[in-house]
């Protein structure tokens, strides 16, 4: 049995980067560049306001102020998205919205609010300057944000909104990026099933299925849903082929010492094991290996495979530790870790046989610090203990448990708003 951090070190060994494709900006949101982007024009790609106002020439208003307005005659109006064929000359100015190209002649702008404009009757010919204004005032440069040529975003860049919103602006219409990961789910399991089957006395909901999904689906991958098998070699192994091309397997149950937990075995004859068992609770028993596949080009591959335990916490918690992050690589992603707060535990912990211990709990903060309580009952059947959580207390292994007071590290599920 090995540790948490040596099974994630051997998960990780296991998995590489995929490789690139080219998609459509609005539908690369969380995916890595694989490539760096660069510039074809300035952005802005002239000259413009920043504000509402008067475009104008700075030595014309040179003494300006309420008590002596300098009084400039009017001759163009411009709005963004045009072009003033006028000239601002000596004693000129033309009215401009934000975002509208500077005239030529102009040196700056003057806001509305610093003219008369609202005592004047309808568009005015003439307009009295309130301030003096420097060359440059209210004026956006030609490349002030980006430049032509320039290097915009980087390779290994993450995309998010600002960045598709940066794309955009570049008339970027497609990109190329790590593609997502397809993850292929499968629950095992006679006493399994269905969601849309009537439910009989001795069977239970596939909610690992779904909650597996989920979360690989929340993590920026593309769940593919295989079903249930039952509890033989042939029927995990025919369910199986289905998930032969994908980018990840992941089963939960039949991966204990049962008289029918058959996934290693099956495991051992389409691939090979790389480990079984994690000291963890909860989620112990644990395989990871390499399952025989192919590519959707018929070249063999090994797929990373996880045989998850069929208690629906135990499997959720280790999708979050090794499944989670083996997919943030696939994706080209950096960092894999979850973020960590030191939390005040409001409840007693127990480590009885020298595991590490991930506990349910929900943290808030208070003041300055973070307080984390149980979420209930600690059984790895519990779902809604997840469901009630936004954090993992851990107590290492070398610690008996912890009481009411202590602290400890929480690894947080989510991250929001609520909690910070």
């Amino acid at each position: 049995m090995i540790s948490v951090d040596q099974a994630l070190v051997k998960v990780l060994e296991n998995v590489a980067v995929l490789e690139a494709e080219e998609a459509p900006i609005l539908s690369c949101l969380g995916q890595v560049l694989a490539e760096d982007v660069f510039s074809a024009i300035n952005i802005p790609p002239l000259d413009n306001s920043a504000m509402d106002g008067y475009a104008v020439r700075a030595a014309d208003t040179r003494g300006a102020s309420p008590d002596s307005p300098c009084v400039l005659r009017v001759i163009d109006t411009v709005a963004a998205g045009a072009v003033s064929r006028s000239e601002v000359v000596l004693g000129t100015a033309v009215r401009i919205m934000t975002g509208a190209p500077i005239p030529d002649g102009a040196d700056s702008v003057v806001r509305f609010e610093d003219t008369d404009e609202t005592e004047r009757q309808g568009t005015p010919a003439e307009i009295g300057v309130l301030i003096e204004v420097a060359p440059g005032a209210e004026i956006r440069r030609a490349g002030e944000d980006i430049a032509a040529g320039a290097l915009v975003l980087k390779q290994g860049t993450r995309l998010r909104a600002s960045e598709i919103g940066v794309l955009a602006s570049l008339g970027c219409g497609k990109v190329k990026v790590v593609r997502r990961p397809v993850v292929a789910i499968l629950s095992t399991g006679d006493e399994i099933a269905d969601i849309a089957q009537p439910l009989s006395q001795s069977k239970i909901y596939n909610s690992n299925s779904y909650s597996l999904a989920a979360l690989v689906k929340h993590y920026g991958a593309v769940p593919r849903m295989l079903g249930i098998a039952l509890d033989n070699e042939d029927s995990l192994m025919d369910k199986l082929e289905a998930g032969r091309d994908a980018d990840m397997v992941i089963t939960s149950g039949g991966v204990s010492l049962g008289d029918y937990d058959v996934v290693r075995e099956v495991l051992e004859k389409e691939g090979r094991t790389v480990f079984w068992r994690v000291r963890e609770k909860p989620g112990k028993p644990l395989v990871f290996g390499l399952l025989k596949g192919r590519s959707k080009a018929d070249v063999a591959k090994n797929i990373p495979f996880f045989g998850l335990a069929g208690n629906p916490v135990s499997s959720m918690v280790n999708f979050e530790l090794f499944a989670r992050p083996a997919i943030l690589k696939m994706m080209g992603r950096k960092h894999l870790t979850k973020p960590t707060v030191r939390a005040v535990v409001e409840d007693a912990i127990e480590n009885i046989d020298g595991r590490r211990v991930f506990t349910r709990v929900f943290v808030e903060k208070r003041g300055d610090g973070y307080f984390a309580r149980l979420t209930g009952p600690q059984g790895s059947g519990i779902l809604t203990s997840m469901a009630l959580a936004n954090g993992l207390a851990i107590v290492p292994e070398d610690e008996p448990g912890v009481k009411p007071g202590d602290v400890v590290d929480v690894m947080m599920l989510d991250w929001s708003e609520e909690v910070e």
